[in-house]
């Protein structure tokens, strides 16, 4: 499917979307995070790359750690995707399956609630 392009961090994190034969679509590998602590801005990753490739893409879903600097990533390309009109989406979050509440950090308990679906 070439209207979808799931932007990953690494390359590894390729192998770990295509074990779970639920994507069909392109990837595009960032090459990192965005870490001002750490010196890395959003010029020091693949994002020009990924702007030239979105011709005919009509779905960017940002398959990024869910972690501060991933989040911070994934705020700056939803920003940059809706300015071009390109619907952006991200991974769910949540309690991961078979595990027990008393074990979920409170951020991820309250993304949960916030992503809570109907049955």
């Amino acid at each position: 499917n070439r209207s979808q392009i799931c932007v990953v961090e690494q390359p590894q994190d390729i192998t770990l979307i295509e074990n779970t034969n639920e994507y069909r679509g392109l990837y595009h590998v960032l090459g990192g995070l965005i870490s001002p602590l750490d010196g890395i801005g959003p010029e020091d990753l693949n994002i020009k790359p990924l702007l030239r490739r979105l011709e005919g893409v009509e779905e960017v879903i940002l398959a990024l750690s869910p972690s501060t600097e991933g989040e911070a990533t994934s705020i700056y390309l939803a920003r940059l995707l809706k300015q071009m009109g390109i619907k952006t989406t991200r991974l769910a979050r949540g309690v991961p399956l078979g595990s027990s509440l008393e074990f979920v950090d409170e951020l991820t308990l309250s993304k949960a609630l916030q992503a809570r679906s109907e049955l």
